[in-house]
């Protein structure tokens, strides 16, 4: 098994990054390795700027994986999402962008990331990727 980086935010007092680039996503060792299991994370409260008016776009993210060697850290998590607060991409970006990142950081089995972004005129957006690509099991059961 590949040695994992100690969990270094976990009680500290760190301060939140302003950009994703400068988030430190950290993880620790899953200890039930052999079995196959979903976790799920729920983030209501996340935010990015439009790349053309600058406005901010709020949506619900969730991220749902199979972990192999490696489990997400969720308050190394909560400040790289938080981190987005001021960057500008576009909707269906962020949800591509944050499944290469946290599926690079933790190398998982599969993961889901599904974006309900807010609507604008009038136009609700849900963008969904996967890796492996194509994964057609949903566990938000949408």
């Amino acid at each position: 098994m590949e040695k994992i980086a100690p969990v270094t935010l976990l009680g500290s007092q760190a301060p939140l990054p302003t950009d994703p680039r400068e988030a430190r996503l950290e993880c620790f060792a899953n200890r039930a390795v052999g079995r196959p299991f979903w976790i799920h994370l729920d983030y209501a409260e996340f935010s990015s700027l439009c790349p053309v008016t600058g406005q901010p776009d709020t949506c619900r993210l969730r991220i749902c994986y199979i972990p192999d060697e490696r489990c997400l850290e969720t308050k190394s998590l909560k400040y790289y999402l938080a981190s987005w607060r001021n960057t500008a991409a576009f909707n269906e970006d962020v949800v591509n962008r944050v499944l290469d990142e946290l599926s690079a950081a933790c190398a998982p089995r599969q993961m889901i990331v599904r974006g309900d972004f807010s609507a604008r005129g009038g136009i609700r957006l849900t963008a969904q990727a996967s890796v492996p690509a194509g994964v057609v099991e949903n566990p938000f059961g949408l």
